[in-house]
């Protein structure tokens, strides 16, 4: 399997991985440096491109994960593929992170910026294999998959998920708390009085 050992080479711990298909086998590259990203002025432009890049990089992650099943032992077809095989899968994908996971045990533990190297391992970031997990999941369905039936929505993916999600931002002291969205404030009605009403 060193086919996906190139992986996650030129994935950074924060950016988004893709996973990219190769004549032998697939590997993963980043797209976070914006290559093949037009930075055009108009709106509709820069949603298409933005769009199309993450078409192809949706594509391209379910090409590495068909290449994944095939080496797989014993080979494994995608309707006996289940949640998991897709968190072997993920677990395989740890070995090419990036980011630095601190343990318990680790002096730096919780802090995001230590100030010097220590032997804790390093790990894919939650962020990118979120990212990656969503794009199979949309790629499953559209492949002809049914939402039922659909192995990246297993319910144990979404606890593995949550766990790394847990555990890095603990280890690492960053917090991966949801950005709410900013309400608009409520607008005032400026309706004219009824008719007939005297002020």
């Amino acid at each position: 399997m060193d086919s996906i050992q190139e992986f996650i080479g030129t994935c950074n711990s924060d950016s988004t991985c893709s996973l990219t298909n190769n004549t032998s086998m697939t590997t993963l590259t980043s797209l976070a440096s914006g290559s093949g990203a037009s930075s055009s002025p108009s709106a509709s432009n820069s949603t298409a491109a933005t769009s199309s890049r993450y078409e192809n990089q949706k594509r391209r992650d379910w090409n590495t994960f068909g290449q994944y099943l095939k080496n797989h032992r014993p080979p494994l077809s995608l309707s006996r593929c289940s949640g998991a095989h897709v968190l072997e899968f993920l677990r395989y994908l740890d070995q090419f992170g990036k980011t630095k996971v601190h343990s318990a045990m680790c002096p730096f533990y919780g802090h995001p910026n230590p100030p010097a190297p220590c032997p804790c391992p390093l790990r894919q970031a939650w962020g990118s294999l979120d990212a990656l997990i969503g794009r199979l999941r949309a790629a499953f369905e559209e492949n002809g998959g049914k939402p039922e039936a659909n192995p990246f929505g297993a319910r144990a993916v979404r606890l593995y998920l949550r766990e790394v999600r847990d555990v890095q931002s603990k280890a690492r002291g960053i917090s991966y708390e949801k950005k709410k969205r900013k309400r608009p404030p409520p607008q005032q009605s400026m309706m004219p009085p009824p008719a007939g009403a005297t002020h």
